[in-house]
């Protein structure tokens, strides 16, 4: 077991950590939820850097979630700004989508974000019972899911991942249980 980290706000410290990648090249980024902001590890967790900080601007965060990095390594990030942001590995923004509502391509509480081998971006629209698919520069496709219990319907869909076949699992927080979803081609 290794372990790196302590409650606080400098270099290498968390309040309260609530999202992990890995990177192709082995560098971890956490998603420091309480002090608004990514911080970047290597492997052994030596501090290489840090972005963000609390607001609504550019690569700044509210309460930054989940993190995902495409096989580019370019990192994205949801947020209670009712957003998706991407940055490049060293944390210089690039561009972002969303915004609060329900209509296609806005967001209430995105919490978790899975990207499968051709880039292609699905977002766990809490709020909005729905997952949506997005290109890697924030273009809509398509969404699925309504507020509910029956098959393909939400009650607050929290965690997404996908599989080496592209098939897609949601964990269903407020029904209990996991969904899975035949790959999205469109």
């Amino acid at each position: 077991v290794f372990k790196w980290g302590s409650y606080g706000n400098g270099d290498g410290q968390f309040y309260l950590p609530i999202g992990v990648a890995v990177d192709s090249s082995g560098f971890v980024y956490v998603s420091d939820w309480g002090n608004h902001r990514i911080q970047k590890f290597t492997a052994d967790g030596t501090f290489v850097s840090k972005w963000g900080s609390q607001g609504t601007g550019d690569g700044q965060f509210q309460y930054p979630r989940e993190i995902a990095i495409d096989i580019s390594g370019y990192v994205y990030v949801p947020d209670f700004n009712h957003r998706i942001q991407k940055f490049t590995s060293d944390g210089t923004f690039i561009c972002k989508w969303g915004g609060q509502g329900g209509e296609d391509g806005q967001f209430r509480n995105p919490t978790d974000i899975a990207i499968d081998d051709s880039s292609s971006i699905y977002v766990a629209d809490k709020e909005n019972y729905r997952i949506q698919k997005f290109t890697s520069n924030g273009i809509f496709v398509t969404k699925w899911g309504s507020y509910g219990s029956g098959d393909g319907q939400f009650f607050g869909p929290g965690a997404i991942a996908l599989d080496a076949n592209g098939y897609i699992y949601v964990c269903d927080v407020g029904n209990h249980r996991v969904e899975k979803f035949r790959p999205v081609s469109n």
